[in-house]
């Protein structure tokens, strides 16, 4: 959302992420805004305003995508249930910022079923507090905004009382899996990235999505700041290695159809990917969600590849671990459906945005290289902020055999 607004013709002040690797990958990137490192949950707009220079100036957008988990519960607040606290965090903030406008963001499902009560709650908690709702609110499917991937997400949006309601926006130009990553070099044919996620290649990108995300061709909606890159470089694109079992079933595998045992999808060039997705947190075992199957070689899909079907340009880095790198791009909203309701918000605003002549240098590139000691020891915070996984203890193997035997008695009695 950071890159999002941005491009629509925003200066993002400030991000809060409580995560120090992900703060360290949003710094590198967005060197000039003020990445707070903190629970939402510990943070005041006071604290907002201050650690962001932005000091009483009118804030214009407030935009957040907290998790809501807390739908099922029956007479009480869905609000006030504690798998819903950053919810309930992002309406205090708003409460307390007093932005012009807000946006919230979320997936599908709140709209269904009884996570529909939760929905109706925090719209009737936002007009409590000064709020006009556009309505009905509506769920976006990026695909239709140039993203080439199918991602259906919810947008909520807001206006302080006496402004006036932005509208949704109408569908783009559809752009394809092919138009995304067929220019990019096939990261197997590099040893170097079985360690390392860089190396020096030779591009031949025709379509105009892939040249606008690699900033050969000018993007007429993208406002951002320019930021200066090597564009010879393919980043992003450390190598998993496949046994050759698994490369055969892929290469078998028909475009758009799934391969029977991974479960993986083969996407097909002329078509859309399927809904790029994190994976688990370290507190529930750190796995990498499935990733699609390029559609011309027997192999999963690299991190650059996840960006741009994504809608991410070249110059956006992210961890260079596949694990960090694809939860960044699987838990964020792609920046050119955000940035389509941005500019919906931009204008409202009245206000005709102008591409920077001034560019921005990124950030060290140690940023993205970043374990959670290190990260949390360069934002001051603890390294027990997010959850560890509780393994089990190592049983000695006379208790792991007498547990067996308490399990499977014929395995005494036979």
């Amino acid at each position: 959302m950071s890159l999002a607004f941005e491009q629509a013709g925003f200066d993002i002040a400030a991000a809060v992420e409580i995560d120090p690797i992900h703060c360290a990958v949003h710094h590198y990137n967005f060197p000039d805004t003020s990445t707070i490192c903190a629970d939402v949950s510990d943070i005041s707009g006071v604290d907002i305003r201050a650690l962001s220079n932005i000091g009483d100036s009118d804030i214009d957008v407030l935009c957040g995508g907290a998790p809501c988990q807390g739908f099922s519960l029956i007479g009480r607040r869905a609000l006030d249930d504690p798998r819903n606290l950053l919810v309930s965090h992002f309406v205090r903030l708003t409460r307390e910022l007093k932005p012009k406008y807000f946006v919230f963001e979320n997936v599908k499902g709140l709209t269904l079923g009884r996570q529909r009560q939760f929905l109706d709650e925090l719209v009737r908690e936002m007009q409590f507090f000064g709020y006009d709702i556009l309505s009905p609110w509506k769920v976006l499917n990026a695909a239709n905004f140039g993203v080439p991937q199918n991602r259906e997400r919810l947008f909520l949006i807001g206006a302080r009382r006496g402004l006036k309601l932005p509208v949704y926006p109408e569908s783009a130009a559809r752009n394809t899996v092919g138009d995304a990553i067929l220019d990019l070099p096939n990261a197997d044919n590099f040893p170097e990235l079985l360690e390392g996620d860089v190396v020096k290649a030779s591009f031949e990108t025709a379509s105009i999505y892939s040249r606008r995300l690699r900033g050969l061709m000018n993007d007429p909606l993208d406002f951002g700041y320019p930021r200066l890159f090597n564009s010879e470089l393919l980043t992003c694109s450390g190598r998993t290695e496949h046994n050759e079992i698994s490369r055969q079933r892929f290469d078998r595998t028909l475009n758009g159809c799934v391969e029977p045992i991974s479960r993986f999808l083969k996407l097909d060039a002329s078509g859309f990917c399927n809904t790029l997705r994190a994976g688990t947190d370290s507190a529930r075992g750190a796995f990498t969600s499935p990733r699609p199957i390029h559609p011309n070689f027997p192999r999963v899909i690299t991190v650059r590849e996840a960006a741009r079907l994504h809608s991410y340009p070249d110059w956006f880095r992210f961890h260079s671990t596949k694990w960090h790198g694809f939860r960044e791009i699987g838990n964020s909203v792609p920046p050119m459906l955000g940035r389509a309701v941005a500019g919906e918000i931009c204008r409202t605003l009245d206000y005709t945005p102008c591409k920077p002549a001034n560019g921005i240098q990124l950030s060290s590139e140690y940023l993205l290289k970043l374990n959670m000691a290190t990260a949390a020891r360069l934002f001051s915070v603890s390294s027990k902020v997010i959850g560890q996984r509780l393994r089990k203890p190592v049983l000695s193997e006379f208790e792991a055999g007498f547990q067996m035997r308490l399990c499977e008695p014929e395995a005494i009695y036979g």
